[in-house]
C-alpha cells in the first residue's frame, strides 16, 4: 500500500479510503468485519463513515458496526484513521424531526460528536467532516464548536464534504481569522465521468491544503464495466441508480461502449481504471471505495499497483474530457 499525507497535515493516509455506506445496508457486521480486517491487513488505515449511514429506520448503524469491530481490540481503532461525518437529522425518515437536531450549529455539533463517539466506542474522531454547507449558521460559530471538540482531544482535523469552492475559501478564511486551523479536507464527487470539481474546487482545495478525497469513483457502477455486465446477465449498482440514468443516454452509452473497449484492448478492468486515473490527478489524496465483498476490495486494491500507460490516459481525456479551469471554461 501506498501512502500519503493528508492535505496540509503530517497525517499519513493510505491511498484507498474504505467508504463504509454498504456496512449495514447491504452487508452484514460479520461480513463488515471481515472487510475492515482485510482492508487493514493489507494496509488500508483510513476509514470513512457518517453519522447517518445505515438510512431510514438505522441511522447511525454503520458506526455502530464500526465500534464493534474496534471493541474487538488488536490495535485496530489505533491503526484506523477515521473519518465521519456530521449534518443530517439522526431522526428516523417520516418521524418528525425536533429543532436543533440537524446542520451545524454548535449545539449539534456538540451533540452529533458526543453521539458518534459511543456509536463508534471511541474517545476520539480523526477526521471530523461537515456532510454539507450550512447556509443558516455563521462560521465563527462552527469553528468555535470545533474549536472546544479540538481542545477536549475528541477530534483532531476537520474536513469539508460537497462544498463549492468559495465554500471552501470562506471556511479556511474565517478559520485564519480565528486562529483555528480549519479544513484539511474535502470529500467530493469526481471521477473519470464527472470532471466538474476541476473547476473551481480542487484549484481551491490544493491552494487552501485540503487533500481531495473522491466519492464514487465509478460513478455508482457506471465506469466498473457497467455495459459488461449487463451483457452477462450480472445485477448490481449498474443496473440501477446513477448508472442506469446515465446509460438511458445514447452518447453517454457510447462513451461507456469506447470506454469498455479500451480497456479490453489493454487487458484491463474497466473499474481498475477508474481508480488508477483518479491516483493520478493532482490534488487527489485517495478514492473512497466501498466493497459490500471481499472480491471487490481484492479490486479496489489492484488499482493501486497499477500504472496506467501514457496512450491510456491520453485515450481518457479524449473519452472524458474535464472542463478546464474556471473561468475560462465558461466565459471564454
Amino acid at each position: 500500500m501506498e501512502y500519503t499525507q493528508l492535505g496540509r497535515t503530517g497525517l499519513k493516509v493510505s491511498r484507498l479510503v474504505l467508504g463504509t455506506m454498504n456496512f449495514g445496508p447491504r452487508t452484514d457486521e460479520a461480513g463488515s468485519h471481515s472487510i475492515m480486517d482485510a482492508a487493514l491487513d493489507a494496509g488500508v488505515n483510513f476509514f470513512d463513515t457518517a453519522n447517518a449511514y445505515g438510512w431510514g429506520a438505522n441511522k447511525g448503524r454503520t458506526e455502530e458496526i464500526i465500534g464493534t469491530w474496534f471493541a474487538k481490540g488488536g490495535d485496530r481503532r489505533d491503526k484506523t484513521v477515521l473519518a465521519t461525518k456530521v449534518y443530517a437529522n439522526m431522526a428516523p425518515d417520516g418521524a418528525t424531526p425536533w429543532p436543533n437536531h440537524d446542520r451545524l450549529s454548535a449545539l449539534n455539533i456538540r451533540r452529533a460528536a458526543e453521539a458518534s463517539l459511543r456509536r463508534l466506542q471511541t474517545d476520539h474522531i480523526d477526521l471530523y467532516q461537515f456532510h454539507h454547507v450550512d447556509r443558516h449558521t455563521p462560521w465563527e460559530e462552527i469553528w468555535q464548536a470545533i474549536d472546544v471538540l479540538v481542545q477536549q482531544g475528541k477530534v483532531l482535523y476537520a474536513g469539508s464534504s460537497n462544498f463549492a469552492g468559495w465554500h471552501i475559501a470562506q471556511a479556511n478564511e474565517t478559520a485564519a481569522r480565528l486562529g483555528s486551523y480549519g479544513l484539511v479536507s474535502e470529500q467530493c464527487l469526481y471521477n473519470l465521468a464527472e470532471r466538474s470539481a476541476e473547476m473551481e474546487v480542487i484549484p481551491a482545495a490544493r491552494d487552501y491544503g485540503l487533500g481531495v478525497i473522491p466519492w464514487s469513483p465509478l460513478h455508482g457502477g457506471l465506469l466498473g464495466g457497467a455495459l459488461r455486465k449487463s451483457r452477462e446477465g450480472g445485477k448490481g449498482r449498474s443496473s440501477s441508480g446513477r448508472a442506469a440514468d446515465a446509460l438511458a443516454h445514447t452518447q453517454v452509452r457510447e462513451q461507456i461502449e469506447a470506454y469498455e473497449a479500451l480497456a479490453d484492448k489493454h487487458g484491463l478492468d474497466p473499474g481498475e481504471i477508474a481508480l488508477a486515473w483518479l491516483l493520478t490527478r493532482p490534488g487527489v489524496t485517495a478514492p473512497i471505495v466501498g466493497p459490500r465483498t471481499g472480491e471487490q476490495l481484492d479490486s479496489a486494491l489492484r488499482a493501486v499497483e497499477l500504472t496506467l500507460p501514457d496512450e491510456v490516459l491520453t485515450s481518457l481525456d479524449t473519452l472524458f474530457p474535464g472542463p478546464g479551469p474556471s473561468p475560462e471554461s465558461f466565459a471564454w
